[in-house]
């Protein structure tokens, strides 16, 4: 399949910012992922998966590589026993609503992780104390030079990371769950949704949370909180005044804003509790985040 051109990839993220990517492609089939991964591999481009674009920030000036966005059966999900076989592509809402309809729970914390089975792998979401690591099997791994099923050791999942390297693609996962009463899975997932409502912006653009939780008594959202950054606003972006793990976009932010509120809020955390905040969400393009106590 040939990739289609500058396309704008503010609205596939959720934050709804960010420039064109040089290429963009959507493969149904592991034949159209590999196709296309060594067609990018001929031309020494880049390769990164948008997902739903949570967790993604993107450079505003765009991507000089090949993104993807995984449709078709690379998104599709199917239970086989106690087996849950889901798309890299596949939403982990819609994993969840599989799961529980075939009675099967233990990925009840996935209702509040708005990605997809494939991003979950390489960053090894989590929620309320349930992460991917604890119920995947087994994921497939297609780069430009063939596909390998890897174990969670040999994916190196740890907190918020995995060991896949740049270019990689999450085609397929296997979830082993546990049966459990349809009745108790949907009241599990009605109190964790009702907390997430209530702590985090979720009426708002955001990418998700911004820091990873510090080896430290307060968590990174507790701890800008405490260094007065709810609200603070830069440009069309704001850290959110419910949460401060949080930035929002107002309706004109650009990625470049968002950044600027990440260098302030680690400026503070280093300077206030002499912590070094480092960065859950995926950097796209031209665009990095500089050393903490250095202003952009």
């Amino acid at each position: 399949m040939t990739p289609e051109q500058q396309v704008p990839l503010s609205r596939y993220t959720t934050l709804g910012t960010g420039g064109p990517a040089s290429w963009f492609a959507k493969p149904e089939t592991l034949d159209e992922l590999s196709e296309t991964l060594r067609w990018a591999d001929d031309r020494g481009a880049a390769v990164a998966v948008v997902g739903l674009g949570s967790n993604l920030l993107v450079a505003d000036e765009g991507v000089d590589g090949l993104i993807l966005k995984l449709t078709g059966e690379l998104a599709s999900v199917e239970v086989e026993g106690d087996c849950l076989l889901a798309g890299g592509g596949a939403p982990l809402a819609v994993c969840l609503h599989r799961a529980r309809a075939a009675a099967l729970g233990g990925l009840e914390f996935a209702c509040a992780i708005p990605g997809t089975a494939g991003g979950g792998v390489k960053m090894n979401a989590g929620a309320y104390d349930g992460w991917i690591a604890g119920v995947l099997v087994r994921a497939l791994v297609v780069g430009p030079d063939g596909a390998e099923w890897r174990t969670p050791d040999m994916l190196g999942l740890e907190y918020r990371r995995s060991a896949l390297a740049a270019g990689e693609v999450v085609a397929r996962v296997e979830f082993r769950l546990s049966p459990r009463p349809v009745e108790e899975i949907k009241t599990t997932v009605t109190e964790m949704q009702a907390r997430r409502k209530a702590a985090q912006p979720t009426n708002k653009r955001t990418f998700g949370s911004v820091f990873k939780n510090p080896d430290h008594e307060l968590t990174a959202g507790r701890m800008l909180e405490a260094c007065g950054l709810r609200g603070y606003r830069i440009g069309g972006a704001e850290i959110s005044p419910r949460h401060a793990n949080f930035i929002e976009n107002s309706g004109d932010a650009r990625s470049a804003d968002a950044i600027a509120l990440m260098v302030e809020a680690r400026r503070r955390a280093l300077e206030q509790f002499g912590v070094e905040l480092e960065h859950e969400v995926q950097l796209l393009g031209s665009i990095a985040l500089p050393a903490a106590g250095e202003r952009v």
